[in-house]
């Protein structure tokens, strides 16, 4: 590569980069407004040609990455503190030794739930669990998933921080956004699979309470008996 594709590269990176800035709030407020149109807009766009899909809006998978980025951030700035992960020299936990390793381990962590309720739905279909069919139900779990990633990490950077008083409204807030997530899924099932709410429901809370299981067995894992 020589100077000249260098600069094009970089001039592409910084325009990608700066565009998140105006379509990163764009799709928050539309997967929390309209979640369930936007989970059917991630399979539309799917059966476009690569180069023309996600045009107006980020990826579902990058939206889902940008939203547990921008919860660390505010944890990071509320200055709750060192994290018991990062403290914690212990097993797997030693794995994590800064917050850059810590990101990457909450980004997996909060990615399990689009993964867990996207094979339950592959399953629930009744069609053979392939990688190109577990794609588009992923794709469009990350845009239920994201805001629930943001609320989920503020809450918890709030609940740590030197704010003590806010504990009660951030658990709140969490308890709802959870609550909000479970109805979105059971609506998303129903309408999909074509049956009623309650079976939807039951197959959303069977996704679901997979995904928090597997999150928490692997948070366990690395957090030990530090977890809090």
């Amino acid at each position: 590569m020589n100077f000249m594709q260098w600069l094009r590269s970089l001039d592409d990176l910084l325009y990608e980069v700066m565009a998140w800035l105006i379509f990163f709030p764009m799709t928050l407020w539309r997967s929390i407004s309209r979640p369930l149109s936007m989970m059917n807009y991630a399979d539309w766009e799917l059966r476009d040609k690569e180069e023309e899909q996600f045009t107006e809006t980020l990826s579902p998978p990058l939206f889902l990455i940008l939203s547990i980025l921008v919860s660390h951030g505010i944890g990071l700035s509320l200055g709750g503190g060192t994290n018991p992960i990062l403290a914690s020299n212990r097993g797997l936990a030693s794995l994590i030794s800064d917050n850059t390793t810590l990101l990457l381990l909450r980004i997996v962590l909060f990615s399990i739930f689009p993964l867990m309720l996207a094979v339950r739905f592959v399953r629930a279909s009744h069609i053979e669990l392939t990688r190109e069919g577990l794609k588009a139900p992923f794709y469009a779990q990350c845009y239920a998933a994201a805001p629930l990633a943001l609320i989920v990490g503020v809450g918890t950077a709030l609940a740590h921080s030197r704010f003590g008083w806010l504990n009660g409204v951030a658990a709140v807030v969490v308890a709802l956004a959870i609550l909000a997530y479970l109805i979105v899924q059971a609506r998303w099932f129903s309408q999909h699979l074509k049956t009623g709410i309650g079976r939807g429901l039951l197959n959303a809370g069977a996704g679901l309470f997979t995904a928090m299981v597997l999150a928490l067995g692997i948070a366990i894992l690395f957090a030990g008996p530090t977890i809090t």
